[in-house]
């Protein structure tokens, strides 16, 4: 490990890539710590701090997860990369029903993908505009934090200037994983989202550190939580990495004097296809009475019904369960097509051995995907809970705060991402005949 850590300074394009790549999470840290004008950010922190925001117990939980943490300090990064992640699943959803989307992912080749890169972007800012107008009227309605005056002089100077603000942050940051993509290493976006993640692990340790002085967690719940979080840890890199190889064989075939084709490959099918999408949804619908309750003052069936979908309630937790498996079978539905895989194969000479082409192969493929996927979703629904319910009172009474790094989204984003970044780094050494991560005897067998 430690030597292709070293391998990956000794060639100049990754080196520029990897330092590229921490510049650019500089930047983005940096704008998670200026202060938005019009905000008292030591009141908003000390009331996150007070009411643990963060665990998700409205929307602007989740978006504080995604931000970084930058929400519950009310910062010009405050909105973070989501109004970019709900565009870019507005977008695929809506190329299943409009024709001319859906020619520009097929058929549009570089010209159509950036086509759809600026239509990500423009719905970027428009969702970007809708969310900050809703921020500003919350940070300054005082009943949604139990009385604090969040903004001493609120009005529409406020509203306009938040706008203003959060939205340039926004687009900005969309900027940044742009800048990623193209010159740096790994997915920008997911890079962000995962440095933001990874930057509250501290605090979670301090404070997991305080709770057992204080005594409010004890010894043997911290040794079972380490325990916990490292089968946890090796489930989530199996399922996140888990696939089903379908095999696939090409027909041979003579032009002239040569011959083409006849090559084995498979199909890899993934376990977790939807990533965290589902949980994504699941969780902004459950929150969506919760975010609302939070607008008007005194009691009412809203607030009644938001503390029955409080995070750790027996029926928060069968719904968010049944909501995250059906969005994980809606979204692999739509980014995962057999019909266009099985015309593809029939269409360069490929067939699966045992099938035949054309439509029973489409109701192999599909037949396999739901069965890949329904392992993939019950996977989710168990890592999306796990949190929840070693925070109950009934199970560990572990703080969400806490519990939280021990599973759940943030664990699920922070794994993915940097498989995936290893992955990319290991394409470069190997290239470049060096050593990866994987170390792989017959491959450096062959280069020596």
């Amino acid at each position: 490990m430690l030597q292709a850590l070293g391998n990956i300074f000794k060639i100049p394009d990754l080196r520029k890539k990897v330092l590229y790549t921490l510049f650019i999470i500089f930047i983005y840290r940096v704008g998670g710590h200026l202060p938005t004008p019009g905000v008292d950010g030591s009141a908003l922190n000390e009331f996150f701090q007070k009411v643990s925001a963060t665990s998700g117990g409205n929307l602007f939980g989740i978006i504080a997860l995604f931000s970084g943490g930058a929400l519950q300090r009310a910062t010009v990064f405050a909105l973070g990369i989501m109004p970019y992640i709900s565009s870019s699943i507005i977008l695929q959803l809506l190329m299943v029903v409009i024709p001319h989307l859906e020619k520009l992912a097929k058929e549009g080749g570089e010209e159509g993908r950036r086509t759809l890169i600026q239509y990500t972007r423009y719905g970027t800012l428009v969702l970007a505009l809708i969310q900050t107008f809703f921020i500003s009227l919350w940070l300054e309605n005082p009943n949604a934090f139990q009385g604090t005056v969040i903004v001493p002089n609120p009005g529409w100077g406020f509203r306009l200037m938040t706008i203003l603000t959060l939205t340039t942050g926004t687009v900005f940051i969309m900027w940044l994983g742009e800048q990623i993509d193209e010159h740096g290493i790994g997915n920008g976006m997911s890079v962000l989202i995962t440095a933001g993640i990874i930057e509250g692990i501290p605090s979670a340790i301090m404070q997991t550190t305080q709770l057992v002085q204080y005594g409010q967690i004890q010894i043997w719940k911290l040794v079972f939580l380490v325990i916990l979080f490292v089968f946890t840890v090796i489930g989530v890199i199996l399922i996140v990495a888990g696939q089903r190889k379908i095999p696939v064989q090409y027909a041979k075939q003579i032009r002239g004097h040569r011959v083409y084709g006849g090559q084995s490959t498979y199909l890899p099918l993934k376990v977790n296809q939807a990533n965290v999408v589902p949980i994504i949804f699941a969780q902004s619908i459950i929150l969506f009475p919760a975010t609302i309750a939070g607008f008007f003052p005194g009691g009412g069936f809203v607030k009644t019904f938001a503390s029955w979908l409080s995070p750790g309630s027996g029926l928060y937790v069968m719904l968010s369960a049944f909501l995250i498996i059906f969005f994980t079978f809606f979204y692999t539905a739509i980014t995962f097509n057999p019909i266009d895989i099985a015309n593809n194969l029939q269409k360069y000479g490929g067939f699966i051995p045992g099938i035949r082409p054309g439509k029973n192969t489409a109701e192999y493929l599909d037949y396999l995907m739901t069965r890949v996927t329904f392992c993939g979703a019950i996977f989710l629904a168990v890592i999306a809970e796990f949190p929840s319910v070693i925070n109950s009172p009934k199970v560990l009474n572990i703080p969400f705060m806490v519990a939280s790094f021990f599973g759940g989204t943030g664990l699920l984003i922070i794994v993915g991402v940097i498989l995936d970044t290893m992955k990319q780094i290991e394409s470069q050494l190997l290239m470049h005949h060096y050593e990866g991560f994987i170390k792989k005897g017959k491959l450096r067998a062959r280069i020596k």
